[in-house]
């Protein structure tokens, strides 16, 4: 019952009704990543007229979240790949797949941020102020004036 109300009455938690129906009419189930978002197509490949290319779609394995996608499927879904990645193994140097965390408390901060947790430095001196119109106070300009 709670999936049934969520899929009536919220996007952000899956797929809602509306693509539930579609996908049972209209797709061909294509393969599933490592995060179980299962990957859809048009049956048979056919080519949508309003689109002019295959339409192709996502069902998440939970919260909807685009960063959750990984690469080899991004370029499956934008049209820029015509097979899926379904036998992808990624290289000895890639990191694994990670979400965007931006704005959770999980977040990249680095050393000095303002939203870090460590204290920041101070300033130390090395750094003159730009002014607009001329030179900083106290320098020589080309001309040797002093500004």
């Amino acid at each position: 019952m709670k999936t049934f109300l969520l899929q009536a009455l919220t996007w952000w938690s899956g797929q809602t009704l509306g693509t539930r129906f579609y996908t049972w009419r209209f797709g061909e189930r294509v393969g599933e990543d490592e995060f179980g978002n299962v990957y859809y197509q048009t049956a048979g490949g056919k080519v949508d007229p309003t689109i002019g290319v295959c339409r192709r779609w996502v069902v998440y394995n939970g919260k909807t979240e685009a960063t959750l996608v990984p690469a080899g499927w991004v370029g499956w879904l934008r049209n820029t790949q015509a097979e899926p990645p379904v036998s992808y193994r990624p290289k000895e140097w890639e990191k694994p797949h990670m979400p965007n965390m931006t704005g959770t408390p999980f977040a990249y901060r680095p050393q000095g941020s303002i939203l870090g947790a460590a204290h920041r430095p101070a300033a130390t001196g090395d750094y003159e102020a730009w002014v607009p119109g001329g030179a900083p106070q106290g320098r020589q300009i080309e001309t040797g004036e002093k500004a």
